[in-house]
């Protein structure tokens, strides 16, 4: 069975590198000739991951879209527990968005130099790096175009529900009174397992919360509203579990 299983993953690898060699000059091509082109390189993203999810034998359940008002931006966060998420998201999300990731995964090869056009590189352990993400991501809000952010920083490897919860997407939020649009991942964990990068197919279901309003700014209100959001997805986890 893990003889299977070893080589379903290198063609599942394979496979996603391929693709993206394929579709990566028309995910690059339409933000590099027009700052409008974002819509269009996020269509071909959805084609990238959409073929490769179905050549793999990956399928999806989407729940609670009908939350989601198509003229809004979002400052959508997610429960980040395996390195699926990065098809899963654009599948998932019906607008043009922008993703907050981790400094590292731009030097990934073919992948961060491709998806790097349409996310913000953020080095967590660099107060200016944070502060220049902050930056562009105001910057892309007010164009009308939705973030994607995970709060917890990293992938969580634990077996608790959630890791604690980084401030800067609710601070974002109560600073620009943009909403925050919770939505889980579910199964993505299962199909590769926590400590080894062997995958399987199987089934993913992905779930939208109503959009959460910022407070008016004070002294307590980016605290509170991180544990209020963070107690949202939590409960969210674990209804539908």
């Amino acid at each position: 069975m893990k003889i299977l299983r070893i080589l379903y993953t290198c063609y599942a690898a394979i496979l996603f590198v391929a693709l993206m060699l394929v579709f990566g000059l028309f995910i690059v091509l339409p933000v590099l000739l027009s700052p409008k082109g974002g819509k269009l390189s996020i269509k071909f993203i959805r084609y990238w991951a959409g073929i490769w999810s179905f050549l793999c034998g990956i399928r999806y359940e989407i729940y609670g879209k009908e939350n989601i008002d198509p003229s809004q931006p979002y400052i959508y966060i997610f429960n980040h527990r395996s390195f699926l998420d990065a098809p899963i998201i654009p599948i998932a999300i019906p607008q043009e968005i922008r993703a907050l990731g981790k400094k590292e995964l731009s030097k990934i090869p073919v992948f961060g130099q491709i998806v790097g056009r349409l996310a913000v590189w953020v080095d967590r352990s660099d107060a200016e790096s944070r502060k220049n993400s902050v930056k562009k991501l105001v910057g892309i809000l007010e164009k009308g175009i939705s973030i994607v952010v995970a709060p917890e920083g990293t992938r969580n490897n634990t077996d608790a529900e959630l890791l604690p919860f980084q401030k800067g997407a609710f601070r974002l939020s109560v600073e620009t009174g943009i909403p925050i649009m919770p939505l889980i991942v579910l199964g993505a964990d299962k199909l590769m397992q926590r400590g080894s990068l062997l995958l399987r197919p199987g089934k993913v279901r992905i779930y939208f919360s109503k959009a959460m309003n910022p407070p008016k700014a004070s002294d307590s209100a980016v605290n509170d509203f991180t544990m209020n959001c963070r107690s949202r997805l939590e409960a969210m986890i674990l209804t539908h579990e």
